[in-house]
Parts: structure tokens; C-alpha cells; sequence
């Protein structure tokens, strides 16, 4: 499995770890999902992300 970076919500620490080592956070994947044409969850996404 690749070592993919993360980013800390709390303090914007990158790291390759699943918390932060600063705050103790849990770290996310800074990467954007893959682009797919066939999406079929992309009305639901976008209605998601204005409401």
C-alpha cells in the first residue's frame, strides 16, 4: 500500500500519519476523489455541498 499524505484539519500539519503529531488530531487525505464521467453520485454530492 502506497504512504499517502495527510493533512491535519486542526493546525494544517501535513503528515504521513494517521493523527497529527502536534494536536493529536485524526489527519484526511488532502487529495481530491478520482474523476469518473459515470458518476452516480454526483447530483447528490453537489446538492450536498449547497445546502
Amino acid at each position: 500500500m502506497k504512504n499517502l499524505l495527510k493533512k491535519c484539519p486542526n493546525c494544517s500539519e501535513y503528515s504521513l500519519q494517521e493523527t497529527c503529531e502536534k494536536c493529536n488530531e485524526k489527519t484526511v487525505s488532502p487529495h481530491p476523489a478520482k474523476f469518473s464521467p459515470d458518476d452516480k453520485y454526483a447530483r447528490l454530492r453537489i446538492a450536498d455541498k449547497y445546502d
